[in-house]
C-alpha cells in the first residue's frame, strides 16, 4: 500500500513547511496528483487524515486534491493529450505531465506581528 508513504510525504512537507513559517494551524493543503500517479486519491487522503489525527498543529486541516489530466510530446512536434499513440507519426509520446503528486500550497495561521 504506497498509498501510506504518499500520504505520510505530503504530511511531512506540509508539516516542515508550517513550521519554517512559524504556522500556529495548518488549515488546508492542496496537491496536484496525476491522472498516470497509479494512486489512488480518496486512500491518500484518508491515510492523510489518519496520519495527522494526533497532531496538534493539524487539527481541522483539510486536504484537497486536483487531479492533473497527462500531456505528452512526440519527437515529431505533437503536443497533446494523446498518451499511447502519437495522432501525427503514430510513434510514443513522451508522458510529460500527468505523473506527479506535488503538494502545490498550504493555507497556515500564523502568530501575528
Amino acid at each position: 500500500m504506497h498509498e501510506y508513504g504518499i500520504a505520510y510525504d505530503i504530511y511531512a512537507t506540509a508539516r516542515r513547511a508550517a513550521e519554517d513559517h512559524h504556522a500556529r494551524a495548518v488549515k488546508r493543503v492542496l496537491v496536484d496528483i496525476g491522472d498516470f500517479a497509479m494512486v489512488n486519491p480518496e486512500q491518500v487522503e484518508f491515510l492523510f487524515h489518519a496520519i495527522v489525527e494526533e497532531d496538534p498543529l493539524f487539527s481541522g486541516t483539510s486536504l484537497c486534491y486536483r487531479k492533473v489530466p497527462p500531456r505528452t510530446r512526440c519527437t515529431c512536434g505533437y503536443e497533446g493529450s494523446e498518451v499511447f499513440v502519437c495522432p501525427r507519426c503514430g510513434g510514443l509520446p513522451e508522458l510529460t505531465q500527468g505523473r506527479e503528486i506535488v503538494v502545490t500550497n498550504l493555507e497556515i495561521d500564523v502568530e501575528g506581528p
